[in-house]
């Protein structure tokens, strides 16, 4: 992919960053997997506490979901954080595998077709 303007000068690393849809996606894969790490930590840290509002399940699975199932995976082994439910378990490792499956079918789909 081409770009239509490359600025020089002390924006370049920016906008290798910021425009480019790949290091939009790496910045996005780093902020996700980051945040699902640190909601593992908070709620183990809310589990501890009698009357705290926790974070609902299907918020973690969400974060897993929207790419962040490798820092929700360490969130897990880290925080030793439910790590005895089964939908967890074997849901975060399933997540995993189907977001490496979709990005190695897209990868063979876009390079074949070019």
């Amino acid at each position: 992919m081409k770009a239509l303007y490359q600025p020089e000068g002390t924006t370049a690393t920016l906008f290798a960053v910021v425009g480019n849809p790949w290091g939009l996606l790496a910045l996005w894969l780093a902020v996700v997997n980051l945040a699902a790490f640190v909601m593992f930590g908070v709620d183990k840290w809310k589990a501890k506490r009698p009357g705290a509002h926790r974070i609902p399940e299907r918020n973690l699975f969400l974060t897993a979901m929207a790419g962040g199932s490798i820092g929700a995976w360490l969130g897990m082994k880290v925080w030793h954080h439910k790590t005895l439910h089964k939908s967890f378990r074997f849901g975060i490792p399933i997540i995993f595998l189907c977001q490496v499956l979709l990005a190695l079918g897209l990868f063979l789909y876009f390079r074949v077709i070019r």
